[in-house]
């Protein structure tokens, strides 16, 4: 039998940060995460649709932002994708202050998620957020 596999798109504006808490609430539960895993994966989540909606798609409308999540191996992985140019990861840098309202998305994931990968495609960019659900 296949693992459950989750799957939402929104339009790229910021209220819609509010139907995807929705969403990553109801798979967490459907999953049987438990609060901790929640808290970081909504964290993670949320930050990843926000820099899709703000930084990639600019805030158009025309543009969606695609979320999927399922299991693989033990693994949460859940991919959030959106419709812009792209960016250099690596150009990033460390927030100075973990305070300041922007410029920490990045940086929270790389610290709550145990893996962030990003997938550059020809139609955007794909944010990969895997949670380990086995802690040995």
């Amino acid at each position: 039998m296949p693992e459950p596999f989750y799957h939402i798109e929104v339009e790229s504006d910021p209220n819609n940060l509010i139907t995807v808490e929705e969403f990553v609430n109801y798979f967490a539960k459907d999953l049987g995460l438990n609060d901790d895993q929640l808290s970081v994966l909504l964290l993670a989540v949320t930050e990843a649709t926000t820099n899709a909606i703000i930084h990639a798609n600019k805030c158009d409308l025309s543009k969606l932002v695609t979320i999927d999540a399922n299991i693989e191996d033990s693994k949460l992985i859940v991919k959030v994708k959106d419709e812009g140019k792209g960016f250099d990861p690596s150009t990033v840098p460390e927030p100075e202050n973990l305070l300041k309202d922007s410029g920490r998305g990045v940086y929270l994931m790389k610290v709550y998620m145990d893996e962030v990968r990003y997938n550059m495609t020809p139609t955007g960019t794909e944010t990969i957020l895997i949670l380990n659900l086995k802690r040995v």
